[in-house]
C-alpha cells in the first residue's frame, strides 16, 4: 500500500499519492548545545512553560464557501431538481506573528473561502481577510481586527537555521474539530523534499509530533517557544497520524510575511536561472566525485542569474551560502527564500577545481507577457483562462520554468472546457494541427471556427491529441 499525502483541514481532506520526502540540501551541524538530561528530576520537567507562551498566539480558522452543486442527468432529464447551492466548510489552525492581528496559516485552509472567521484561544471570534494567499508555498496571511487595537499575542519566527535532528519540537493546532492541542516529538530530518530533481523549491521539516486533520496551519515551535515550521500535511495510509508529518520552515514563512506586510499578494520567488539535476552515483562517476551529492547545472537560461554569476553547464554546485548542498531541490529552495537583489554564495565545481561565485537574487523574467484570455465562443475551449508561458509564470502555476513556449490553462470555470476534460497546469500545443506558441496564435486557431476539433495538449510531459465535436 501507498502512503498518502494529505493535506489537514478538519471538515475537508484533500489527498494525492505522493512518494516518500526525499532529502535536499543538509546544512552543516552547528556546535553541539542541547544535553541529555543529568538526573531524574530532569526527565520530569514538563513542557508546560512552553506551551503557556505559545498557546494563546494559536487560533482556530473556520472558512465557509457555497458552491453550486448539480443534478444528477438522469433526473433533470424528467425535470426533477434543479442545481442549488451548497455552503462546504473547512477547518484549521493558525498563528499569530504580530500584535496586531496578522496570521499565519495554510493556503488550503482558506482557499476559496468567502467568509474566514478566527477564534481565539480565549473563545473570541473575528472576521478575517486574506492579505496574501500562495498555493506553491500553500502559505496564506490573514489580518484580524482586535477592538480598541488591543495588542494580541503573538509568537516570534526563529529563521536562524539552526535546527538540529533530534530537536524536541511541539505542535499546536485543533486536530478533528476537538479543540486545541498540543503534541510534542522531535525533529526527524530536515531539508525534506518530493521531488529532488529540483525542479521544485520545496523543503521540509520533518516531524513526530502527532499532527492530524485540523492540525493545518498551525505552528510547530522549539523548546524557547518561537515559530520554527507551519504544519502542513503528512504521509500516512490511514489519513491520521502515522508519525510522519512535514512543516513549511519559518525561513519561508517570514519571507512570505515580510510579503504580505509590504502589499504583495503573492511571494516572487527568486530564481538561479539554471536548470539542476541531482548528482546520481553514476554521474558521480563519471565526473570523479567522491560521494553523489551536489546539482549539475544542465542548462543556462541566457542572461538569467546563473549566466551572470559565471555559471556553466556541466558545473556542479556544491553549496549554497555555505551549506553543502545533497541534491537539486537544495539549491533552488535556498535560493528561493532570499530577498530579490540579495547577493547568494556559490561553492561550484568546475573539472577538479572548487571556486566561488556569487548570485544576485532576481525575479523569474515576465516575457513573453502574460496576455490572460478567456476563451469565448463555440469551442472545446470555451470557458478556459489561458496565459502565455514564461518562467514568472512557470514559477506561479509548479512547473519547469524552462518549458519550451506555450499557452498554459490557468482555470478551466464549469464551462465546456471542464466538460472536454482540460484542467488547469494544461499545455495546449496544438489546434487543427496549427502548432500553438502565443495565445495569439491559439485566438486565431481557433477563430477559424467548425464542428469538430482536433487539440494538442502536453500534460505531465506527456503529449496527447483529442478529437471533440461541438
Amino acid at each position: 500500500m501507498r502512503d498518502i499525502r494529505v493535506l489537514l483541514p478538519a471538515l475537508t481532506i484533500l489527498a494525492a499519492c505522493s512518494p516518500a520526502g526525499q532529502s535536499a540540501a543538509q546544512g552543516p551541524l552547528p556546535a553541539p548545545t542541547r544535553a541529555v538530561p543529568a538526573s531524574a528530576v530532569a526527565l520530569r520537567q514538563s513542557f508546560a512553560p512552553v506551551v503557556r507562551k505559545t498557546a494563546p498566539a494559536v487560533v482556530n480558522i473556520s472558512s465557509k464557501r457555497t458552491v453550486r452543486q448539480q443534478v444528477d442527468p438522469f433526473w433533470e432529464l424528467f425535470g426533477i431538481g434543479a442545481p442549488r447551492d451548497r455552503v462546504v466548510g473547512s477547518l484549521g489552525s493558525g498563528v499569530i506573528v504580530r500584535p496586531d492581528g496578522v496570521i499565519v496559516t495554510n493556503n488550503h485552509v482558506v482557499e476559496g473561502g468567502q467568509e474566514i472567521t478566527v477564534a481565539l484561544a480565549d473563545r473570541r471570534e473575528f472576521p478575517a481577510h486574506v492579505l496574501l494567499a500562495d498555493p506553491r508555498t500553500d502559505l496564506a496571511v490573514l489580518k484580524i481586527d482586535a477592538p480598541g487595537g488591543e495588542r494580541l499575542p503573538a509568537l516570534a519566527i526563529n529563521d536562524t537555521g539552526d535546527l538540529q535532528v533530534g530537536d524536541l519540537a511541539l505542535a499546536i493546532g485543533n486536530p478533528f474539530g476537538v479543540g486545541q492541542t498540543v503534541t510534542n516529538g522531535i525533529i526527524s530530518a530536515l531539508n525534506r523534499t518530493a521531488d529532488p530533481s529540483g525542479d521544485a523549491a520545496s523543503s521540509y521539516i520533518q516531524t513526530d509530533a502527532a499532527i492530524n486533520p485540523g492540525n493545518s496551519g498551525g505552528p510547530l515551535v522549539d523548546m524557547n517557544g518561537d515559530i520554527i515550521g507551519i504544519n502542513s500535511f503528512i504521509l500516512s495510509r490511514s489519513g491520521t497520524s502515522s508519525g510522519v508529518g512535514f512543516a513549511i520552515p519559518s525561513a519561508l514563512v517570514k519571507r512570505v510575511v515580510e510579503t504580505a506586510l509590504g502589499g504583495g499578494h503573492s511571494l516572487v520567488r527568486a530564481w538561479t536561472g539554471a536548470r539542476l539535476q541531482s548528482v546520481t552515483p553514476e554521474i558521480a562517476r563519471s565526473l570523479g566525485l567522491a560521494t553523489p551529492q551536489g546539482a549539475l547545472v544542465a542548462d543556462i537560461w541566457p542572461g538569467g542569474p546563473a549566466a551572470q554569476a559565471g555559471l556553466r553547464q556541466g558545473d556542479v554546485v556544491t553549496s549554497v551560502d555555505g551549506k553543502p548542498v545533497i541534491e537539486a531541490a537544495g539549491v533552488n529552495y535556498a535560493v528561493s527564500t532570499h530577498r530579490i537583489g540579495d547577493q547568494v554564495r556559490l561553492g561550484v565545481r568546475r573539472g577538479k577545481a572548487e571556486q566561488q561565485l556569487t548570485l544576485r537574487a532576481e525575479a523569474p523574467p515576465s516575457s513573453p507577457a502574460r496576455d490572460e484570455r478567456v476563451i469565448a465562443g463555440r469551442n472545446p475551449l470555451q470557458g478556459a483562462t489561458v496565459v502565455n508561458i514564461s518562467p514568472a509564470v512557470a514559477d506561479q502555476v509548479g512547473i519547469d520554468p524552462f518549458t519550451n513556449p506555450g499557452v498554459i490553462i490557468t482555470a478551466g470555470g464549469q464551462a465546456l472546457a471542464a466538460q472536454a476534460g482540460f484542467k488547469p497546469g494544461d499545455i495546449i500545443r496544438a489546434v487543427n494541427g496549427r502548432r500553438v506558441a502565443t495565445v495569439h496564435d491559439l485566438l486565431a486557431a481557433l477563430a477559424d471556427g467548425g464542428r469538430v476539433w482536433q487539440i494538442t495538449i502536453e500534460r505531465d510531459g506527456q503529449e496527447a491529441t483529442g478529437t471533440f465535436q461541438v
